[in-house]
């Protein structure tokens, strides 16, 4: 009896394993026709029609649409067994009748289904500025694609990719298929409406992929439409969601998914295709035409004319926006003022998080996206120069940096200039470095800030592909994302000259307390007044002062007296109750003296600077009697000499970036 029960557990748990064995294969592979019992997660406008379609988009505007398989697939990489895998899948991309097609789809293998911070558009719902190209993603896509776009390097509107962490393509070619019968290549149109077949395999031993195409009726060709050597081991991780993404722009497409097949340990089985839901019929009409389908809507279109007529009027006067033919190469960076209205509410006083000296700037919320910008906009004729002042915004919009605020791009009206910017949450350094509400700054976050400024100012002078001169920096530039990351800002006054030249530059420009004595002598930028610039905001940030109060002995001045006496720590913000590391105070503060040496000569570079804050290189021991540090001029001083360069004049776009900021300003 014992031995019965015995053998009856055993049996028990045999059963119970292999269950447990077929659920896990079955996790890994798995064959749809049509999705009605399929197990996806769905994100955006993605839905399972009632015939089973898996529609991804639909003809809206802006829109990204996902599906993935529910569970995650195990490619054990770590393990000794080789990452393989392969798949098969029907698509659609149906656009408006008589429309060009928008934007296209692709398949994917994320660790995430998490794509909130992705936009649509030519990132298919995948990446964002941002992140995009960014070795973190893991992420690997075959992309179809029917929009060429210049910023990712697409070879044309028509075309199929392998994407690794990027929309720029690793391999690419148009879309065809190779026919057997006839020994060549025949073009597809991917956005034809018509399904087409797709297989995309991978061998891990071989470390190939080939991605092959083909109309629906014709079965696999024998030779694939890209092969390409690749690691995927090296971008994968272990545990990945597979499935598909497709996005809309301005333009628009319903992307469908009519079967889809996938293996993760051997060849995926090959699709029924008389299984599969048929695509919604299309929207073209047929038979004889009624003379009254004509006439009412002839009719009805007349009395809209009319009625429409004067709304054009006033809604034309209330968007128009200033175009000319020069503005067609900064096509990508040119942004619809209309988005830009309805963005900001219509420009609403309650938006505004920030005003110069010629105009606001306003938090908006693009509504296409969900994803907020900052709008600056400046509010002067600026018709003179205005080629030259888009042709450098564009170059700045260009940059590139983790601690640069990244310019979005511009729009423009007669009178008036827009600016869109990525949206900074915690504002600028100067408002909660000056303000007496707690939490404040601590010394590790302080400290981080000035390195991360650094850094992006080494990007500037050394690792552009032209030294860009920032020419404002101060604590109102610096501005703070939500985990209080620095972000240089306000390249309203830069300029771009080619490495190994000298800039020509001679209006004076600035503020009041950052500016370098060379510059208010000969009105000249150059690194080094970036520099010395960057040696007051660490003194500033170190001490909670401003360079010039009224009533008080200034900055600089006040931290040399108490180098003098042998106490420099004494010049730390008393609100950080001595609470930070001597160390790296120390180091702030002699560093952020040395870069105000008299000599612009003898100031370090940036990248000495880092080297500094990084521990790679030791400050030298010097006392503060043994080179001379660059005092501050009075106010009047400056604004005298400052009337003085920007009467003489440089040229008319320079006079438009010194337009964009109220700048020469005390203490702000």
């Amino acid at each position: 009896m014992a031995a019965a029960k015995r053998s009856l557990h055993f049996s028990v748990i045999l059963y119970l394993c292999l269950i447990s064995i077929a659920i896990a294969q079955d996790e890994n592979q798995f064959i749809y026709h049509g999705f009605n019992e399929a197990k996806l997660r769905l994100g955006g406008i993605a839905n399972v029609l009632p015939s089973g379609l898996l529609q991804l988009t639909n003809i809206s505007e802006i829109q990204t649409g996902r599906a993935f398989y529910q569970f995650p697939i195990k490619f054990n990489i770590s393990s000794s067994q080789s990452l393989s895998f392969s798949t098969n899948f029907v698509f659609a991309v149906v656009p408006p009748e008589f429309d060009l097609s928008g934007q296209g789809m692709a398949f994917v293998i994320s660790p995430t289904t998490d794509f909130s911070k992705a936009v649509a558009t030519g990132y298919l719902g995948l990446f964002n500025i941002s992140n995009n190209g960014h070795s973190t993603n893991h992420i690997f896509a075959v992309e179809l694609d029917t929009v060429q776009s210049v910023e990712f390097e697409d070879i044309n509107g028509n075309h199929v990719g392998i994407d690794v962490n990027s929309l720029t393509s690793v391999d690419s070619a148009p879309a065809a298929y190779f026919s057997d019968k006839e020994g060549k290549n025949e073009s597809l149109d991917l956005a034809s409406g018509n399904p087409t077949q797709i297989w995309i395999d991978y061998n891990g031993v071989e470390k190939l992929l080939n991605v092959t195409l083909a109309p629906i009726r014709i079965p696999k060709p024998k030779k694939p439409l890209l092969s390409k050597l690749i690691d995927l081991s090296e971008i994968l991780l272990d545990s990945m969601y597979v499935g598909f993404s497709a996005s809309t722009g301005t333009r628009e497409s319903e992307h469908y998914i009519l079967g889809w097949s996938f293996n993760e340990t051997g060849q995926s089985q090959s699709l029924d295709i008389s299984k599969l839901p048929s695509l919604p019929p299309t929207r073209k009409a047929s038979g004889k035409t009624d003379p009254l389908i004509i006439i009412l809507p002839v009719a009805a279109l007349v009395v809209l004319i009319i009625i429409g007529g004067a709304v054009y009027i006033v809604r034309k006067k209330k968007y128009e926006e200033v175009s000319e033919e020069w503005e067609k190469e900064y096509g990508p960076h040119r942004l619809s003022y209309k988005n830009l209205y309805e963005a900001t509410k219509g420009f609403k006083d309650k938006e505004v998080i920030g005003q110069g000296g010629f105009g606001k700037v306003y938090r908006g919320v693009l509504p296409s996206s969900n994803v907020q910008i900052a709008v600056k906009r400046i509010t002067l004729d600026l018709d003179q120069g205005m080629k030259q002042f888009v042709a450098e915004i564009v170059s700045m919009g260009r940059l590139r940096h983790r601690n640069l605020v990244q310019l979005q791009g511009y729009s423009r009206r007669k009178g008036e200039l827009l600016l869109v910017y990525e949206y900074m949450p915690n504002g600028s350094l100067d408002k909660i470095l000056y303000s007496n509400k707690k939490p404040g700054l601590n010394w590790f976050q302080r400290f981080q800030i000035l390195r991360g400024v650094a850094s992006g100012l080494l990007y500037l002078h050394e690792e552009c592909e032209q030294v860009v001169l920032h020419r404002d920096i101060k604590p109102g530039n610096i501005l703070l994302d939500g985990d209080l990351n620095a972000k240089l800002g306000d390249f309203g006054f830069a300029r771009l000259y080619d490495h190994g030249s000298h800039p020509q530059t001679t209006n004076l420009v600035g503020t009041v307390g950052y500016l370098a004595p060379e510059m208010l002598k000969t009105g000249k930028a150059t690194t080094g007044t970036d520099v010395y610039a960057f040696g007051v905001c660490m003194l500033v940030v170190a001490c909670g002062r401003k360079p010039i109060e009224l009533g008080k002995e200034n900055l600089v001045d006040w931290v040399v007296d108490f180098w003098y006496r042998g106490d420099i720590l004494d010049a730390s913000d008393p609100r950080l109750e001595g609470i930070y590391d001597r160390g790296q105070m120390s180091l702030v503060l002699k560093l952020g003296l040395y870069c105000l040496d008299y000599n612009p000569e003898t100031r370090p570079s940036m990248k000495q600077v880092m080297q500094y804050l990084d521990g790679d290189a030791v400050l030298p021991n010097v006392a503060p009697e043994s080179f001379m540090i660059a005092g501050f001029t009075t106010s009047n001083e400056a604004y005298e000499t400052a009337d003085s360069f920007q009467s003489s004049g440089e040229n008319s776009a320079t006079h438009i970036f010194s337009a964009i900021d109220s700048s020469i300003t005390t203490g702000n």
